[in-house]
Order: structure tokens, then sequence, then C-alpha cells
């Protein structure tokens, strides 16, 4: 058994080496030595930009160093104690290994988490749903979709606000937005942005027949404070209007609601969360600034195109990932090709296996070095 236990620990030693490898800790833990000093300069204050701009990125080396290091260390504790262990004490052994596979999920989380390196990705995500093609069927679909991102954000802890919702006609939604706060948010949910197909018997269809429907997901980052992002006063259209409610007491009496235009653009904002107008005007700034921010970002990685000026119609040949619920279950991401069969679980907020097959298909397809 002893003998198992090393083998395993030269297995995981090879990994862990690997792993500081990619993700270049001595250069990094070079850089935050440098930044430290930076900031024990008694001058470090006197500009404000630049003290934000080494803290944003000392806080960024720091969010990688420290559990790798915390990983290496509690390795070679366990190597150590192994190294010294006699080979008839088993329950000790059994010990350690349960120690060496809680270091293994540790080690793979890791591993996952370099896959979520852009600058952007442990920022909060703001997610737009929209009914597409499909008229009521659509709009139920949308807010099955919103359910189902609702589930995985509340399955991973995060914490979710409903920013602004238009029903549907008769039946779901027609578009809804949502923020949802928690560490690599963005990161995990960039890879839902696009449109979704569903197939089923339509339950709004007397004669059982099957249905196809298609709504857009939109996903973007929320934007930090510190950011600097020009937009210009002249250049905004700003509309109130009273907020939806379910009547009597929740209808709201006032002009609450905010809708704001980016006029250079033709980007539309609005939110209808708060009862304060002033609080719903401030988040919709940020969804604006946070959208002005994504078109320079993916300007400077040569996306614009692609992700905004030539953005497909919800309908046939543009979907990203296909629901089947009738005549068999099926999910399929036509991406990446994995599939499951269990669309049930998938709707109820099972995407992990989705989002990792999507970052590990998309790490493939950098360009090498």
């Amino acid at each position: 058994m002893i003998e198992e236990l090393r083998e395993d620990l030269v297995v995981v030693e090879g990994k862990i080496k690997e792993l500081k490898g990619c993700l270049d800790i001595a250069a990094k833990s070079k850089r935050m030595l440098e930044l430290e000093a930076e900031i024990a300069k008694p001058d470090f204050w006197n500009d404000q930009e630049r003290s934000k701009k080494i803290i944003g990125e000392l806080k960024g080396l720091r969010a990688v160093i420290e559990p790798f290091g915390a990983l290496e260390s509690s390795f070679n504790d366990i190597r150590d104690i192994v190294g010294i262990a006699e080979p008839g004490d088993t329950e000790a052994l059994k010990h350690f290994r349960n120690d060496l596979a809680a270091l293994k999920k540790k080690l793979a989380a890791l591993e996952f988490n370099r896959l979520l390196g852009g600058e952007a990705d442990r920022n909060n995500a703001i997610l737009n749903v929209n009914a597409g093609a499909g008229g009521t069927e659509s709009c139920d679909w949308a807010t099955m979709l919103l359910r189902m991102y609702t589930m995985w954000a509340e399955n991973k802890g995060y914490e979710i606000t409903r920013i602004d919702q238009l029903p549907g006609e008769e039946a779901g939604i027609k578009n809804a937005t949502i923020m949802i706060k928690g560490p690599y948010a963005y990161g995990y949910l960039k890879s839902e942005s696009g449109v979704h197909r569903l197939v089923r018997i339509s339950p709004f269809d007397s004669n059982k027949r099957r249905h196809t429907s298609f709504a857009s997901v939109d996903v973007i980052p929320e934007v930090s404070e510190d950011i600097d992002i020009d937009v210009k006063e002249e250049d905004l259209k700003i509309d109130t209007y009273r907020a939806g409610g379910k009547g009597g007491q929740h209808v709201n009496k006032t002009d609450s609601a905010v809708r704001i235009t980016h006029m250079p653009t033709g980007i539309i904002v609005q939110c209808q969360s708060e009862r304060s107008q002033f609080k719903n005007k401030a988040t919709a700034m940020k969804l604006l600034k946070a959208r002005l921010y994504e078109i320079e970002r993916q300007k400077k990685t040569k996306e614009l195109e692609k992700a905004y000026d030539a953005k497909k119609e919800i309908a046939w040949g543009s979907q990203i990932r296909s629901y089947v619920l009738h005549p068999y279950s099926m999910v399929k991401d036509h991406r990446t090709d994995y599939e499951t069969s269990n669309a049930q679980a998938v709707l109820n907020g099972d995407l992990d296996a989705f989002i990792e097959a999507y970052l590990k298909h998309s790490k493939n397809q950098e360009p090498k070095t």
C-alpha cells in the first residue's frame, strides 16, 4: 500500500511542477516582490491612478501565487510524512491517502482555473437573455434559460440580482438582465454567449406538436469602478418610465425605471429593479460602461465584427447549443461537440461540463507562441 501511495505522490509532484511552469510562478513571484517594494515607498499614494493600477495588479498576482503556494506546501508535508511512515501502519496510510485525494481535488481546481486567464475572467457577470424566433414558445424558452443560469449560480454560491425584465405577451419573458456576483463568474459564463435552440412538444399547442424555439444569451463582465470609461453626458438620451409590477401594492406609482441610450453606438440599457430612480440610473450607467468596455476589449482582440457587427439572427443555423426534449433527450454544444443525454439536469443548472469543454476548446484554439 505504501509503495502505491509513493508512486501516486510522484505523479502528483510531476503535475504540480508542470502547473508551476504553466502559471509562471517564478516570474509572478518576482513581480509581486517588486510591487510590494513600490507600495512600501513613502510617496506611493501621491499618484492615485498609478497606485490603483499597482494594487490591482498585485491582487491578481496574489490570487494565483497564494493558492499555488498553499497547494505546494500541503504536498510537501504529505510527501515528507509518507517518506518516514511505517509500511505496516495501515491506519496512518489510509489517512495519508485521504489527504492526497483532497489535495488532488485542489490541484484539479487550480488546473481548471488556469483556463480562466482572461483580463476580465475574475469579474462579476452581466447576463442577458432574449427570446428569438418562435413567439410565445421562445418567450417560455427564455424563461427556462434564465432559470437554468439562476440555478447554476445558486449552486456556486453566487449572488444574483435582477436588473430588468420584460414579460412576454402570453407567457414567459421577452428579455431579462441579471447580475451574477462571484469569483470568476464572467470567466465561466462567457461560454454561454450565443443562440440556444430548444426542440420539444409544445405545452402551448393543443395538438401536441413538436416545436423549435430560439433564445440568445449575451454575457459581459462587470467593469470595476477604477476603470476609466469616457461617457459624455451629451451622448446620452435618458428616459424614465413606470416600472412594471404585479398589481396592487406592488405597482410602482412613480417613474423610477430608467432607460439610457448611448447615441454614438446605439446601445440601450435599462434598469427597474430598485424603487429609487437614482439607484436605477446608477445601475443602468454601470451596464452601459460594461458594454462600452466590452466593445473596446473586443476591438483589441479583433473580435468586434464577429460579436457585434455581424451578430447572427436568433434562428436556424446560428445556434451554439441545442436542447432536445423530444423525440429523445440530448443537449449538444455545436462548438465543442460535447453532449449529454441528461437534458433535465442541464436545465436544472448542471452546466460545468459544458463550460469546461468550451474553455479547453478555446485554449486549444489559441495560437501557439
